[in-house]
């Protein structure tokens, strides 16, 4: 599962590899920005405070089974 921050004005973060080195890959309305190797180089671009953690849940056929079957 890959984890992901968003923030205000379209901004999008990401981990990613380079060169063999993890990378925070910003984008800005889906469009690279750049990669950074650091926290301190990604506050160039943004208010960390400002981000959210994106968190994606586990629906499908297999979590709707065991909620119907916790009703019964």
């Amino acid at each position: 599962m890959e984890t992901r921050w968003v923030g205000p004005d379209g901004y999008e973060i990401t981990a990613a590899t380079r060169g063999g080195h993890q990378v925070l890959r910003l984008r800005r309305h889906g469009e690279y920005v750049t990669d950074c190797s650091t926290v301190d180089e990604l506050r160039r671009y943004l208010d960390l405070a400002d981000l959210c953690e994106v968190i994606t849940l586990p629906f499908g056929a297999a979590s709707a089974r065991t909620r119907t079957e916790a009703l019964r």
